[in-house]
């Protein structure tokens, strides 16, 4: 199977996951990115690392700790050629870093984990566009 496609089914299995912050359990819980961490489990096998313990506003000011993890672990590419099994990283406001990770799971769709609510597969609106700041592909074929 590709990895795309790996990553697509993984993060997919992962829906109806109920939000938990700092939690990175299929069915029991997690938030955006022990979503992101437990795909990586899923398709690629053991985490290259394990995150320090955050608070949920960790990302308001700072540095930019998830690009930083990212650039790590994946292969960054132009976020105006996001496809399916891509990792997206938004920032809500220019100038504060990337606090948000979601899946592509096309090229018009994306899961993520967010507060109140359980892993959800949505419409990457325009909304979503203008907040994505980074887009990073699992390394491997595709």
């Amino acid at each position: 199977m590709p990895i795309t496609t790996a990553v697509v089914a993984e993060a997919r299995s992962w829906i109806g996951t109920p939000y938990r912050h700092q939690a990175s359990l299929k069915g029991i819980g997690c938030d955006c990115l022990g979503l992101l961490r437990g795909v990586w489990r899923g398709v690629m096998g053991i985490e290259p690392e394990l995150p320090p313990p955050y608070a949920p506003d960790w990302a308001e000011a700072g540095a930019d700790t998830l690009v930083a993890a990212a650039r790590r672990h994946l292969l960054e590419v132009d976020s105006a050629t996001v496809m399916a099994g891509d990792v997206l990283l938004f920032r809500w406001r220019a100038g504060l870093p990337a606090k948000h990770c979601a899946i592509a799971t096309s090229d018009s769709t994306m899961v993520h984990a967010h507060d109140g609510a359980a892993v959800t597969e949505v419409a990457f609106r325009p909304w979503w566009r203008r907040h994505l700041a980074y887009a990073f592909r699992f390394p491997g074929e595709h």
